[in-house]
């Protein structure tokens, strides 16, 4: 790995495109290019392509036969791409989507082999995790290739959701080890796509925006909704950029729009034929497609198409439904992005006591709803300033329609608060945002450009069981002491002085993480006897042997503290004054229930 890394490369590992940038390092001014990413895009055809669409596709064995990969860097298994996208809607049994929203299903072991979900025993099977690995693989291949140089030799930056949880972040960071990446910093993609229009406006950015503006960051993507509140500041005299606030994990985005549109579908070919759930699932990733082409202009209608029963000849026939881009557009606007007003806030439906295990999607889709419900939860806090300025992220809001809607739902909160109306921030491409975002990030690292004061994006806890008298019936009460404060910064460190604590060595014993979004003021150290529900949410639970200090008797005496690594991790440590031992604590990668 050299010293000095010849380039600087972002990645938006997205949950429906992977996009790379990069730019020399020790250029005088960042001329960031994307990088074409080499794949099948059809039988027997490779091509250039500026996204690599996060998809994996297992070819039948004819079809590996007939069509043999020259692509040296592909699975044995699977393709991915362009093929991979296309003709996984044909045969979806075979076919891997949302790996990215598994990554963070905190539900199942990430490491392990399930996925296509639910698909039959004959087709193998991968795991979120290798699938992650594999889309990294696909463009560290590609990278060699056209780079004559290897991509682990690169600073690299890989963007994820501002709502990730740490084990989908850590996940993240251990797929890009895995294949070398050491000089590795993990962005959040509402961050980098600030970071996109910054280096798209160059010095212009600060004729555009005033001091006390107040910018929201709304980022819908394949897979999930993330919402950000970034406040223009004063900094010696010059104008800084300070993110104020992040939303919660919202599993809610275009795949949640592919399968309202899927329904709609299918709801028109079952007044000829019922259709079985594959060929639904087909239909869903049909729409992905389908959803791109109408909302971007490039047609104005569209037809779906369902194969019979069957993958080598068609049994009953083949079935059609078609669409106006008024159809698709009412579908889409007013079913996600529905008029309502600043008290209407997301509705949690009626939950089964048994429930398939799956992706845990949001259980009301109205964006509209979690966004007044983000907002209105910021209202409450000292100090609060409305947002006037907002950037569209994510490729739904490539639609005019969309960003139209969601605008006018806002302005018409900001109106009857007596507020003024919020003006839009424009960049050129939302398809690419995030990845140049992540490469003018790194510039900025280099002190070169515009830095935003971002930090972790929550107050992280750890449960402390309280020190009482036993009560028959009743354990002993838990407390909350904050470990991190939200908006420390990576490579940081905070020893929590004052109150020792006794850490249990020697045996199993159990340390639970929580977090929060909304309690921003809470700095490390602070002790919580009580707080609501909504306000603290568990992050994690581990179960763990912690070595036992020789000539010490457990439990041991020992202050606490935090750092946050430079890839944007967070890891704790319990110190014993005394001798000097420190005890590590890093998130697992799979939650205990």
């Amino acid at each position: 790995m050299s010293s000095t890394p010849k380039y600087t490369v972002g990645i938006d590992l997205g949950t429906t495109n992977t996009v790379v940038s990069y730019f020399e390092t020790e250029a005088e001014q960042p001329e960031i290019k994307l990088l074409q990413v080499e794949q099948v895009v059809s039988a027997g055809v490779i091509e250039d392509r500026d996204q690599l669409p996060s998809f994996l596709y297992q070819p039948l064995e004819q079809e590996r036969l007939e069509n043999p990969s020259e692509l040296p860097w592909e699975n044995e298994t699977w393709v991915g791409g362009v093929y991979a996208r296309d003709r996984g809607a044909e045969v979806p049994n075979r076919f891997v989507a949302s790996a990215k929203s598994w990554l963070c299903q905190s539900g199942v072991d990430r490491k392990e082999a399930f996925l296509p979900f639910g698909s039959e025993e004959d087709v193998k099977k991968i795991s979120p995790f290798e699938a992650t690995c594999q889309y990294l693989r696909h463009i560290a291949g590609n990278w060699r290739k056209k780079m004559a140089s290897s991509l682990s030799d690169q600073a690299v930056i890989i963007t994820v959701p501002a709502s990730f949880d740490e084990q989908a972040r850590k996940l993240t960071e251990e797929a890009a080890k895995s294949l070398g990446l050491e000089q590795l910093t993990i962005l959040e993609e509402p961050l980098a796509a600030l970071y996109a229009w910054v280096s798209h406006q160059g010095d212009a950015w600060r004729e555009e925006v005033d001091e006390g503006d107040v910018i929201l960051v709304c980022d819908v993507g394949g897979g999930t909704s993330d919402f950000s509140l970034v406040t223009v500041n004063n900094e010696s005299g010059n104008l800084g950029l300070e993110r104020t606030a992040v939303g919660d994990h919202i599993l809610l985005g275009g795949d949640n729009m592919d399968l309202a549109l899927a329904y709609q579908a299918k709801a028109k070919m079952e007044e000829k034929k019922k259709l079985t759930s594959w060929q639904l699932r087909g239909l869903w990733y049909q729409a992905r497609k389908i959803k791109e082409s109408v909302l971007s202009g490039k047609t104005s209608d569209a037809t779906f198409t369902v194969l019979g029963t069957g993958l080598k000849k068609l049994i009953g026939g083949t079935l059609k439904a078609q669409f106006t881009f008024d159809e698709i557009n009412k579908t889409l606007t007013e079913g996600f992005f529905p008029i309502c007003g600043f008290e209407d806030h997301p509705q949690d439906a009626v939950r089964s006591g048994v429930k398939e295990i799956g992706l845990p999607y949001a259980s009301d889709a109205a964006i509209t709803k979690h966004l007044a419900r983000f907002i209105s939860r910021q209202a409450n806090k000292e100090g609060f300033r409305w947002p006037n300025r907002i950037l569209f992220n994510g490729g739904v809001f490539n639609c005019e329609a969309m960003r139209d809607r969601v605008s006018d739902v806002i302005n018409s909160w900001l109106s009857a608060m007596g507020q003024d109306v919020m003006q839009p921030l424009s960049y050129r491409s939302l398809d690419h945002a995030v990845a140049l975002g992540a490469s003018y990030y790194g510039w900025s690292r280099l002190g070169k450009g515009i830095r935003i004061r971002a930090g972790i994006p929550r107050s992280y806890y750890i449960e402390v069981e309280s020190s009482m008298p036993a009560i028959p019936g009743f354990p002993a009460p838990k407390k909350a002491c904050c470990i991190a404060s939200f908006g420390m910064e990576e490579g940081s460190e905070e020893a929590l002085k004052g109150e020792t604590f006794a850490l249990r060595t020697g045996e199993p014993v159990q340390f639970t993480f929580l977090s929060s979004s909304m309690r921003q003021e809470d700095t490390s150290g602070v002790v919580l006897e009580d707080w609501d529900e909504d306000e603290i949410e568990k992050a994690s639970t581990m179960e763990i042997t912690l070595d036992a200090e020789p000539g010490m008797e457990s439990p041991i005496p020992v202050q606490l503290g935090a750092r946050v690594t430079e890839v944007g991790t967070l890891e704790l440590y319990f110190e014993n004054k005394s001798s000097g031992k420190r005890w590590s604590l890093e998130y697992q990668v799979r939650e205990s229930d």
